[in-house]
């Protein structure tokens, strides 16, 4: 085994960036108390949180008053599914969500079945497309409360055309939900431009810390909270904030966005030499995914008769990570939904 593992499981998380640990640390300095206390210390930390979310809210091209923070990408994902649902009692009870959606919105939806309602799942093309014409097929004449496709699948790369999806939604009267937690960092994200009404993300995709991630939500629009308890994150989402992880996120997100084009350049460089390397030294490789429109740092490949998990740990044993699906279904013996 090698003595430094090369870490190719960067879908699964990434390092915390030194720079925004070092702004973590001051964070903690000047803002350990609770953003809910009225007193000098609990001033203090609430400062710091507002920076950030302004901070973040830049980055995504929203107000500061439209983004909530939360433990991270699966919450988002639930609360923007549920909250929704929950929100708009007379609208048609029906969810519809991709069928290469992360496991957390899948679960979310299922979760929403239980409880009566009908969730509509919308093919995807070969490549693991999304197109507007298969979502206002999917939707029909009866509606939906929101409609949920991911920007950027986490196994594949595969891009999805979000603008085009979130009209055909409104076209429909349907809230359009994104899962953007494997694009940003890698693509341009604009909630105004995408015309989203709720877009997802996590700190630690993009080398900021785990446990914070971020929801947007559309001003105006109603949301159920799912976690209660307090009145914290404008009655969205209970519990004491986590100020400082909050504010490595802003960081994180300043310094993905300002590195954005650059990172796109490299890593585009790095994959397409690894695939025209592979497939000429590797017999019975196929790519999975759509090619040309996926993200410069995800590569999907399947060996012919060798199973994801045995190659996994193959390649563990010489020093390389790698992963055989989404690290939230980790364990799973059947193939991947998505491919």
């Amino acid at each position: 085994m090698s003595d430094r593992p090369i870490f190719l499981d960067h879908n699964s998380t990434t390092p915390l960036d030194p720079e925004v640990a070092g702004a973590m640390a001051k964070a903690q300095e000047r803002g350990w108390g609770n953003p809910s206390s009225v007193h000098a210390a609990g001033r203090a930390a609430k400062k710091i949180l507002e920076e950030a979310r302004e901070r973040a809210a830049a980055q995504l091209g929203c107000d500061p008053g439209e983004l909530y923070f939360t433990s991270g990408g699966t919450e988002s994902d639930n609360l923007a599914l549920k909250g929704s649902y929950f929100a708009y009692p007379r609208r048609p009870r029906r969810v519809l969500v991709s069928a290469i959606e992360h496991p957390a919105v899948l679960a979310a939806a299922a979760d929403l079945l239980s409880r009566g309602a009908e969730v509509i799942e919308i093919p995807a093309t070969a490549g693991g497309i999304i197109t507007a014409d298969a979502l206002t097929t999917a939707i029909g004449t009866d509606g939906a409360v929101v409609v949920a496709v991911m920007a950027a699948n986490n196994e594949t790369g595969t891009i999805q055309p979000t603008r085009d999806l979130a009209d055909a939604a409104h076209a429909h009267d349907a809230l359009f939900f994104s899962d953007a937690v494997q694009a940003i960092g890698k693509i341009p994200v604009d909630v105004r431009d995408w015309n989203v009404d709720m877009l997802a993300l996590t700190a630690h995709k993009f080398y900021g810390p785990r446990g914070i991630g971020a929801l947007y939500v559309r001003r105006g629009l109603g949301l159920a909270a799912q976690i209660t308890g307090g009145s914290q994150e404008r009655k969205r989402r209970g519990g004491t904030e986590n100020v400082v992880g909050a504010f490595g996120l802003a960081v994180a997100l300043e310094k993905a966005n300002r590195l954005l084009d650059s990172e796109a350049r490299r890593l585009a460089e790095l994959s397409d030499y690894f695939i025209e390397a592979l497939l000429e030294a590797v017999p019975d490789v196929h790519l999975h995914g759509d090619r040309a429109h996926r993200v410069a740092n995800t590569v999907n490949l399947s060996f012919a008769g060798a199973e994801g998990e045995a190659v996994v740990v193959s390649l563990d044993l010489v020093g390389l990570c790698v992963a055989s699906g989404s690290a939230c279904a980790s364990g799973a013996t059947e193939p991947s939904h998505v491919i």
